[in-house]
């Protein structure tokens, strides 16, 4: 992975700041990966819940809380930071949030259900607000022509942060499981260690990543009414565009199979596979290498067979992992499922993002990447409530909550079929 050349990036706009922009998702990375995925989901299931027959709903419901949380929140946040030029302000306080709640979380201990769900809120709920504000400075950084690229830097960036903090956390696991601990010993030294990552990385980010905007002279007023207000506003000007609108339903769609993936992987690893905590942390770095891999050679390959073409390949291999991860009794067919669903993991969401700003027009690309956001956060609370949703219903059967996943990235693959890039390019363009 190099650096961005010099001409990818806006005038007055140095190197270091790109690589503080970049350190903010190599900060981030860690939570989703140890927390969402990798080490506290599954503690939540079986130690903190017990492993009821509710305990995967009670996970998804918090995610799904925190995610409508967010939905409901960023449109206002957007336009007050906007107004008042203070993302770093807004980043620097949702970034404190995150680090906090996660800190925090190691003292969730067996029954103490509520606390985690209300930690599980307020921790996602700040970094899903920070991950939305790091994303606002791209456009300052980076000329238009090359957006992709150094997003794609930082992208590929972010899953090194991932596998640093994971990696961490599994010497610690190994270490008290040799000296007989419990999770319940092991598992808040890894929540201290991710807090901790996060904020000596993002500090990087808040030392060299400058503030370009200016505050604005419109007053936004309204509160979360003028909010809604402009989303509504936004999205009956999106409607114009029909390949777009239906790119975001496809997205909904795939992205909500896609969530369940991040979520609820080592929860199906350890509850229905049967791997120990170290098994499932080995399973999930290794599961990032092959998404940053993926990521990065699927983004050459794509540019030549098309967006769209590539988008489909990777939604026909979710269906594929799914499969064989209901299926599989042994360890080692899971693998299989883990090493296709890692390099679909990052080719989706790469294929998904270009597709989108292919279609967004240049003087409205803030407006459609926000509908794209709004597609997305959706999908990540229908995906897992229906994941853990299916699980309840069948008294704790996974397998069948994972068979149906299938049909969201089933689903995907059908309204992508209703995508016309040709159109939809010309009608970013301004042509019909």
């Amino acid at each position: 992975m190099g650096r961005p050349k010099g001409d990818a990036l806006n005038p007055g706009v140095q190197k270091r700041e790109v690589f503080a922009w970049a350190m903010y998702d190599f900060a981030n990375s860690g939570y989703t990966t140890v927390v969402l995925t990798a080490v506290f989901s599954a503690y939540f299931v079986g130690v903190v819940a017990d492993g009821a027959p509710w305990a995967t709903f009670a996970w998804t419901a918090a995610l799904s809380v925190s995610y409508a949380i967010v939905m409901l929140t960023m449109p206002l946040i957007g336009a007050w930071v906007d107004r008042r030029a203070a993302k770093k302000r807004f980043l620097l306080f949702s970034t404190v949030g995150c680090v906090l709640s996660t800190a925090a979380l190691a003292f969730v201990g067996r029954d103490a259900v509520a606390l985690g769900v209300l930690l599980i809120v307020v921790s996602n709920v700040c970094y899903s607000w920070g991950e939305s504000l790091i994303a606002a400075f791209l456009p300052e950084l980076a000329q238009p022509h090359a957006l992709g690229r150094v997003s794609g830097w930082g992208w590929s960036f972010g899953y090194l942060g991932g596998m640093l903090a994971l990696g961490l956390s599994l010497v610690v696991v190994l270490q008290a499981q040799a000296a007989g601990q419990s999770a319940e010993q092991f598992v808040p030294k890894t929540m201290w260690i991710t807090a901790g990552i996060f904020a000596a990385s993002a500090l990087v980010t808040f030392v060299w990543l400058r503030e370009r905007a200016m505050p604005g002279t419109a007053a936004v007023g309204g509160g979360l009414g003028q909010a809604w207000t402009q989303l509504r506003t936004t999205f009956r000007q999106a409607q114009r565009y029909r390949d777009f609108m239906w790119l975001l339903a496809c997205a909904v769609a795939y992205q909500g199979g896609v969530a369940v993936t991040i979520t609820l992987a080592a929860i199906y690893a350890e509850q229905v596979i049967g791997f120990e905590k170290q098994e499932t942390m080995v399973l999930i770095f290794v599961l990032n290498i092959a998404a940053a891999v993926g990521a990065f050679a699927f983004g050459h390959w794509q540019d030549r067979v098309g967006h769209k073409r590539a988008l489909g390949v990777t939604l026909l291999g979710w269906v594929l992992t799914c499969v064989i991860a209901a299926l599989t009794t042994t360890k080692g067919g899971f693998w299989y499922a883990a090493a296709i669903a890692g390099v679909c993991m990052g080719s989706s969401q790469s294929a998904g993002r270009a597709l989108a700003g292919l279609f967004a027009p240049p003087a409205q690309l803030a407006e459609f990447y926000g509908l794209w956001g709004f597609a997305v956060r959706l999908s990540s609370i229908i995906g897992p409530l229906s994941y853990g949703a299916i699980t309840w219903m069948t008294g704790g059967n996974q397998r069948i909550a994972i068979a149906a996943t299938t049909l969201m990235f089933l689903a995907g693959w059908v309204l992508l079929q209703r995508v016309d890039v040709e159109r939809g390019r010309l009608a970013a363009l301004g042509s019909t």
